[in-house]
């Protein structure tokens, strides 16, 4: 069997952020993508001598590998959706969050950090953003397994049909029939956000930035003007989630008025290729702790969607402490 150490530097190192990736439009959440990726990685430790460099490059038998893994993982498990692609938007804001459900899998946002640096190259910049932002990842989840890893294998990753055929065990017609209904379904379900073009990173730090300053000033006018009249705002584990400007800000008021002003504590950062924060709240014995990732798309309007995860869990891998002492 191949050495531990000479297998880290063969297949772990170069390729462990791109199966992560990939691993993550599959199945929707960090935790499961990094554990199929391990799956990933020991079955192929363990079959290494099976491998054959003349039929196959390393990268090509590791994504052969990953995409059977993810295609078993979600035999057995639930479509990570967002609220918006289960029920109607909400029409009363001043009643606060409702409906909370933790026991569904909910879709989760991936840190920048775990993503790895940019190309240099500004259009492959522009499909590395649009392929793992979390709209694309969350009509992902609504296609059925083995047409949503053709629509990645072939749309994002340009794998040849051919090759997208060996991995699914299928031929390259099949594959070529899975991704025109792949793609005829993601048409329809990209929200129209997806089509404008986007502000310069620098532009969207500082919409983010007056964001947090509202926000932890309770300041309703400034935030207010942030948002796009057309906003949305969704929180899962809450199947509430409200749409438009005035629901927003009304919602905001509820949530304000049930906390001392100076509760509030953002941290700016970055999921998805998009703009985001993690929000702490203070407690009765003045203690911040982790409330919410909040992941933001911004336009040349302002702020289109807010998708607030309220899942604390979530703070470690943004390299953030469940309770936080700023001073």
């Amino acid at each position: 069997m191949l050495a531990r150490d000479e297998f880290v530097r063969l297949a772990v190192g170069p390729f462990q952020r791109e199966l992560l990736t990939y691993c993550y439009r599959m199945l929707g959440s960090v935790q499961d993508a990094e554990d199929t990726v391990q799956d990933t990685f020991l079955r192929a430790w363990r079959a290494f001598d099976q491998f054959d460099s003349r039929r196959a490059s390393l990268r090509t038998w590791l994504y052969r590998i990953a995409t059977n893994a993810c295609l078993t993982a979600l035999k057995n498990r639930g479509r990570r959706l967002l609220p918006s692609a289960m029920v109607h938007a909400y029409e009363d804001p001043d009643a606060g969050p409702l409906d909370p459900k933790p026991e569904i899998p909910w879709l989760q946002p991936i840190p920048d950090l775990l993503l790895g640096s940019e190309s240099h190259d500004p259009a492959t910049i522009v499909s590395s953003r649009t392929s793992v932002r979390l709209a694309f990842v969350a009509a992902l989840q609504l296609l059925p397994p083995r047409q949503r890893a053709a629509l990645i294998l072939r749309d994002v990753l340009a794998w040849r049909a051919h090759e997208v055929a060996d991995f699914l065990d299928t031929s390259s017609a099949a594959v070529n029939s899975a991704l025109q209904r792949a793609r005829a379904q993601m048409t329809e379900q990209m929200p129209v956000e997806e089509d404008i073009v986007e502000p310069e990173q620098s532009d969207q730090r500082a919409v983010l930035d007056s964001y947090v300053a509202a926000f932890e000033g309770s300041d309703m006018s400034a935030l207010t003007r942030l948002l796009h009249r057309d906003a949305v705002l969704e929180m899962p584990p809450f199947l509430s989630w409200f749409a438009g400007r005035d629901a927003i800000r009304r919602f905001f008021a509820v949530i304000w008025a049930r906390r001392k002003s100076g509760a509030w504590r953002m941290v700016p950062t970055r999921a998805n290729r998009q703009p985001a924060a993690v929000a702490y709240v203070r407690g009765e014995d003045g203690q911040l702790r982790a409330h919410s990732v909040q992941v933001f798309t911004i336009g040349p309007q302002g702020i289109e969607r807010i998708v607030a995860f309220l899942e604390p869990g979530l703070f470690e891998r943004f390299g953030m402490p469940a309770v936080w002492s700023p001073d």
